[in-house]
């Protein structure tokens, strides 16, 4: 007869998830975190535009891709907060400068991590630590409510705790706000609290760990067309800049709003019209 304590064993270790493999950062230049189980999941193509079709973040363009370029060096580099509008490409500045740094000979990998799953980035850490490759750990639409606990998964990225941020990891993140919460939810606690400048100066302080901030601000007109022209120039979409612009109006009137992707949507309806393929 079987011992029943063997019994048991046996049944914990098919109960036990199988360790995984050792990630293979060769595969591809980006990746996409995954849990349960951990996973990096590699992407053979990453859905981006070029750099300088982003039309109005000059700037900001500017600043990041120096901040990823030292930091693809092995030169020191900051943390960056991408804060602002809504579609004004801060996103898609963050995946077009990995991309142009890629250009230049210079190798790092881009991993995505989704909100929801800050809770594992100390796992993911371990992970990236250990690595002889160089990451962009980029996290897209970054806020936090009222009652959100993710945030303090967050300082593992920014300080590291007792072991540091890895040498190799730089973290970029992209938020509508410029503290990572709503307003209205900072007014609410300091006016209820009994400390009201200790109530939120944990999550406040959260986005003054960025050392890099790049605002993002709605566009005008003027940058709105050129960001289409830029689109049907690259791509060979040919129309007159009457038409264009009686288009284009029309269509950023329709949706209430004016912005890099307002722009990129009228193009794809445009291209789509003129039968004219967008991928590559």
């Amino acid at each position: 007869m079987t011992d029943p304590m063997e019994r048991i064993a046996a049944a914990l270790e098919r109960l036990a998830p199988a360790p995984q493999p050792a990630p293979d950062f060769d595969a591809a230049d980006a990746f996409v975190w995954h849990v349960d189980p951990d996973h990096l999941q590699p992407v053979p193509k990453v859905s981006r535009v070029p750099v300088d079709l982003l039309v109005g973040v000059d700037r900001s363009r500017d600043t990041l891709l120096t901040n990823t370029r030292q930091f693809a060096k092995g030169l020191p580099a900051n943390n960056a907060l991408l804060w602002g509008a809504r579609g004004m490409g801060k996103s898609s500045l963050v995946k077009a400068v990995h991309a142009a740094v890629l250009a230049e000979g210079l190798p790092v990998k881009l991993v995505e991590l989704q909100r929801e799953d800050l809770p594992s980035v100390a796992r993911l850490l371990n992970l990236l630590r250990v690595a002889d490759h160089r990451f962009l750990l980029f996290c897209d639409d970054l806020s936090f409510s009222h009652d959100d606990q993710h945030y303090k998964s967050l300082k593992a990225v920014l300080d590291g705790g007792v072991e540091g941020r890895p040498d190799n990891v730089v973290f970029y993140a992209t938020s509508n706000r410029r503290h990572l919460m709503p307003r209205d939810m900072i007014e609410n606690e300091r006016s209820s609290a009994i400390n009201p400048s200790e109530a939120v100066e944990e999550k406040v302080s959260l986005s003054d760990r960025f050392g890099l901030w790049l605002g993002f601000h709605p566009c005008n007109q003027d940058d709105y067309l050129a960001m289409i022209r830029g689109y049907c120039d690259a791509y060979g979409v040919e129309i007159d800049d009457a038409t264009l612009r009686a288009e284009a109006i029309e269509w950023q009137a329709t949706r209430g709003a004016r912005s890099g992707r307002v722009a990129w949507q009228y193009f794809t309806d445009l291209a789509g019209r003129r039968g004219v393929a967008l991928s590559a």
